[in-house]
């Protein structure tokens, strides 16, 4: 079997690096680290689409990330550039939905991926580093809810 410390530990630093996993112990993102894998995206190219089945998430390391919705008159409309740090895609692999917007690469991509059967099989062999994570990402969920609410309400005057 490969050694793959070297690989789980590039992945802890850019965990480390996102921020949004400032509430776990350092063992507990080394931990997490193993469930998740690296991939690298070209300008323009297709992360997934909207209403694909929502079957990983990613974090950005490293570029820009374009998110788009269809809107009723089936014209792709642009909702938000995600940078650095930022997660996308964790809603679909939370509830099972599918996906509810296209993401597309604006820039070179590198993005850390949590697939949602990594996630399932982080929730048997480490439940409570499962669950930190669940927590930490619900937390980000729950902040840009937040700021889309005020958005919305100022949008309302």
């Amino acid at each position: 079997m490969p050694d793959n410390s070297h690989l789980i530990d590039e992945i802890r630093d850019m965990l480390l690096d996102s921020g949004l996993f400032n509430n776990l112990q350092a063992h507990e993102i080394l931990s997490a680290a193993g469930y998740f894998n690296i991939s690298s995206y070209e300008p323009d190219a297709i992360i997934c689409n909207e209403g694909d089945a929502g079957t990983f998430m990613c974090i950005i390391h490293f570029g820009a990330v374009s998110i788009c919705k269809t809107n009723s008159n089936g014209d792709n409309i642009e909702i938000a550039q995600l940078r650095k740090g930022r997660a996308f895609g964790e809603m679909a692999v939370l509830d099972g939905e599918r996906r509810s917007a296209s993401c597309v690469a604006i820039s070179d991509c590198t993005l850390l991926v949590l697939a949602k059967d990594s996630l399932e099989k982080m929730l048997q062999e480490a439940p409570k580093v499962a669950a930190q994570v669940i927590r930490a990402i619900a937390v980000s969920m729950s902040k840009r809810l937040r700021m889309v609410d005020g958005q919305l309400v100022e949008q309302q005057i």
